[in-house]
């Protein structure tokens, strides 16, 4: 069978690569391959950047109330073929379709706010800060910016950026991960649908050479990112070196809290749902559980259950609750990282390695995994494993709770299940992350809020989404001016 070569979406059209290389895309779940990838050599990069920068003037010139007019036209288009995408997400991430359908309207929630530009954009001014003397702040486009897309929200996490950036009056190119690059195939081809002018927004897929030769373009002046820790360190230090603006967003352990005052059924339903959801594979999963007091015996029983029943398969499958990981690499590494907590101690109490799901023999499968008594200085405790694997830890105080939060290198996001106001405001307050959740097990912030990660999990200054978002694709041009009286007098 032949298989077919993915285009790149350069200057208005799809046009075939030229890469020398190309990879193979799987469908996780039946390991049948999709399509080939290009690893997208520099010349076609600087060709996509090349036009993104003879766009630009076009575009920054245009009124943002006529820029956000193609915006509306995507927003409608995405609403319309949602669930479309929603199977490509699934067929070529994993994720079952209704997480699928979710991710998408998640993305759709920030080209609505990308649509308020008009007034986000807005600067400010004074008059008369000396005698006849006036001071403005203006908000200007960056010029050509790029972002690098992880597997894990093909849908959802171009629109983090891409809404922002062109209603801002920046051109745009999306370079996705090598792994999931249909989806945003898909989101070229509704964008050449609504119209937007040729430049504006571009695709070029690839792997870390397409990186490289972005990072060091000269043309393209800011970089977002998420994905792991490593990259995110290595794209932020190599874009900034080039002298850009870059915010990177990276991995994450994310711990929930449990005190004895939960509501147990409540919390452990939510919880599976943040561990286990989308396999594990997502920035904000809840990948360690802390129980005080005497919630350790009631909360470890009840995920346990929660755990071992929950439905893998097939994602197009609506009875399945969770679909494979990403590639039979990223099994391999999940299998042997359990496999590593058990031998520093921990007990398997639900062990999702190798199992056998019916139909799908070559799907990249892992079950839920409960690894319990997990010891907070072991390396497992330590490592982002990126998949179904929820460690079980104990203590006897909120306190003790808050400072193990606290003691770890990432902090993207942080929860705690409680009845007790005291203790949540406590938490809140005290503990060390960006995005916090009372009652919530993924703390995942609106499209109006920044995706606020901290230490270990972001690099940069400004954060996707929001204001945030506005901030980051644009410069501030402060002008102070004056008009004396007797200038005036000539007319």
């Amino acid at each position: 069978m032949v298989v077919e070569q993915l285009a790149n979406y350069i200057n208005g059209a799809f046009q075939p690569s030229h890469a020398s290389d190309f990879l193979d895309v799987r469908n996780p779940a039946t390991a049948e391959t999709l399509v080939r990838v290009p690893v997208t050599p520099r010349a076609e990069v600087d060709a996509a950047a090349q036009a993104a920068l003879a766009a630009w003037d076009g575009w920054r010139r245009t009124p943002a109330l006529e820029r956000i007019q193609y915006l509306f036209k995507l927003k409608n288009l995405l609403e319309e073929h949602y669930k479309d995408i929603a199977r490509i997400i699934t067929q070529e991430c994993g994720k079952t379709l209704a997480e699928a359908e979710a991710e998408m309207r998640r993305g759709i929630e920030n080209v609505e706010v990308a649509c308020g530009i008009p007034m986000l954009i807005q600067g400010y001014n004074n008059e008369d800060i000396a005698s006849g003397i006036d001071e403005h702040m203006f908000r200007q486009p960056v010029g050509v910016v790029a972002a690098i897309t992880p597997f894990n929200f093909p849908g959802m996490i171009p629109l983090w950026f891409m809404p922002y950036a062109v209603a801002c009056g920046n051109c745009f190119i999306l370079k996705p991960s090598e792994k999931v690059p249909l989806t945003s195939a898909r989101l070229a081809a509704l964008i050449d649908q609504a119209g937007f002018p040729k430049g504006v927004f571009q695709v070029v897929n690839g792997a870390k050479e397409t990186v490289d030769a972005i990072l060091d373009h000269p043309a393209i002046r800011a970089v977002s990112f998420v994905g792991s820790t490593a990259v995110a360190r290595y794209v932020y230090s190599r874009a900034t070196a080039n002298g850009k603006r870059a915010q990177c967003q990276g991995g994450a352990k994310n711990p929930v809290i449990v005190l004895p005052d939960a509501d147990m059924d409540m919390t452990t339903k939510i919880v599976a749902d943040a561990s286990f959801g989308c396999a594990g594979q997502r920035c904000l999963a809840s990948s360690i559980a802390i129980t005080v007091g005497e919630a350790r015996d009631m909360f470890r029983e009840s995920i346990a259950d929660a755990a071992a029943s929950r439905t893998v398969g097939y994602g197009l499958d609506p009875s399945v609750e969770m679909g494979p990981v990403i590639t039979h690499e990223s099994r391999q590494r999940i299998e042997m990282l359990i496999g590593k907590g058990a031998s520093e101690g921990a007990n398997v109490l639900v062990d999702g390695r190798t199992p056998a799901i019916a139909g799908y023999e070559q799907g990249f499968f892992v079950r839920p995994t409960i690894l319990d008594n997990v010891d907070p200085s072991s390396e497992i405790a330590k490592t982002e494993i990126f998949g179904p694997v929820l460690s079980l830890m104990h203590v006897e105080t909120i306190d003790d709770a808050i400072a193990l939060v606290n003691s770890g290198s990432y902090g993207n996001m942080a929860c705690v299940f409680t009845n007790s106001g005291p203790a949540a405001r406590k938490f809140r307050y005290e503990a060390r992350a960006g995005n916090i959740g009372i009652n919530v097990g993924v703390a995942a912030p609106m499209a109006f809020f920044p995706f606020s990660g901290w230490k270990e999990s972001f690099f940069g200054d400004l954060h996707a989404q929001g204001r945030h978002g506005v901030e980051f694709y644009t410069e501030t041009k402060v002008v102070v001016e004056r008009w004396p009286k007797e200038w005036s007098r000539k007319f």
